[in-house]
């Protein structure tokens, strides 16, 4: 499409964001980037977003499109070229689950690992662990989540691949290792090597600086 405005309004080190960076460059599409500091909101976030008022917002053609797995589907019908949703409707509707599995329920449970100490920090690892299995599971015969290349799960489900070790390198804490998820594990490093992945990640020292401050006052509360 000739003469398009495509703007991705999105902060520095949201996941949420990342993952339509992604889409947009496997996918091949230009377009221009609007950082957020959510500190001090600016008008247009709150003008395309007034409901919610987080990123990542998608701008096309005046458009506003938000949350970003609307947003995903939303550039997978848009541009067609290499889908990254399956066509068979059963195996669409199973990755949609999957992604929001991702969102509702992993998320949780590893961010309790990071927040959490002591016993309670043990009941939630087995609580991620659980839902890591789910993951390991759905692996088996696959070399992505949908088959031989990278799609709409594997984008939604991109944040584990480096966030999980932010998180495990502040904490001192293995949450994901290879003896106990073999398939996880291999999954993170084929994602990780793709390029249009390993040359977007946010910068490490800067995510341990954020979420080391993220975490302080977790902990002074449970003193």
């Amino acid at each position: 499409m000739a003469n398009e405005e495509v703007k991705l309004f999105r902060t520095w080190s949201s996941p949420f964001g990342l993952r339509i960076v992604w889409a947009l460059k496997l996918k091949g599409i230009e377009y221009e980037t609007v950082l957020e500091d959510l500190s001090n909101k600016s008008h247009l976030l709150l003008q395309y977003n007034p409901i919610h008022k987080k990123i990542p917002v998608l701008l096309h053609n005046g458009k506003p499109i938000v949350e970003s797995l609307v947003i995903l589907e939303y550039i997978d019908n848009t541009w067609e070229q290499i889908p990254i949703l399956p066509q068979d409707p059963y195996e669409r509707a199973r990755a949609r689950f999957l992604a929001k599995f991702g969102d509702e329920k992993l998320l949780s449970s590893i961010w309790s690992v990071f927040v959490k100490q002591g016993k309670e920090q043990e009941e939630a690892i087995g609580s991620a662990w659980e839902n890591l299995k789910i993951l390991e599971e759905e692996l088996k015969g696959k070399k992505f989540f949908g088959g031989d290349t990278i799609g709409f799960v594997d984008i939604a489900l991109g944040w584990t691949v480096n966030l999980i070790g932010i998180l495990e390198e502040i904490i001192e804490l293995k949450i994901v290792d290879e003896e106990k998820f073999p398939l996880l594990c291999a999954w993170m490093q084929d994602f990780a090597d793709v390029s249009i992945i390993k040359d977007n990640w946010p910068p490490h020292d800067k995510m341990i600086a954020k979420f080391l401050a993220i975490r302080e006052p977790y902990l002074a509360g449970s003193k």
